[in-house]
């Protein structure tokens, strides 16, 4: 990480820094994000447009994982991901909440398994059929 790269004392607009930190893949998805409600800056929700600095906490959420981050450093430029890394510290509660979610999930029954039975196979379509009353069926005769 060069000085030119990274600096400590400006400010920077959320969805660039985001975008920078590799939190999104293109800007238009970090300003999505923000714009639904995902991203908080300092507590409070945030617009594109917001100026931060190093020391700001951002809460953001990628898919269904929360994150909580304490912003290190403000970068001119997406590097890769070392750098990017860099930029913040998560915070241990986040670190924490996430290895329970992680569990949860994985010990979370397999949703497929709740089904009883999934569709009807041809068998089970053919004996559908003789159960049903054909007789009053009309025909062409």
């Amino acid at each position: 990480m060069s000085t030119s790269d990274t600096s400590d004392s400006e400010s920077m607009r959320i969805d660039k820094w985001l975008w920078c930190a590799r939190f999104y893949k293109t800007r238009a998805i970090a300003v999505e994000a923000i714009s639904k409600g995902h991203v908080r800056v300092n507590q409070t929700s945030a617009k594109p447009g917001k100026e931060v600095r190093a020391g700001d906490t951002v809460e953001l959420q990628q898919g269904n994982i929360p994150k909580t981050v304490v912003i290190a450093a403000m970068a001119r430029t997406r590097g890769p991901a070392p750098t990017a890394q860099a930029l913040y510290t998560e915070t241990a509660e986040s670190i924490t909440q996430r290895a329970t979610l992680a569990e949860q999930r994985r010990l979370a029954p397999e949703p497929a398994n709740t089904l009883k039975d999934g569709r009807p196979t041809k068998r089970d379509r053919r004996e559908l059929q003789g159960l049903r009353d054909w007789g009053d069926r009309w025909s062409a005769e």
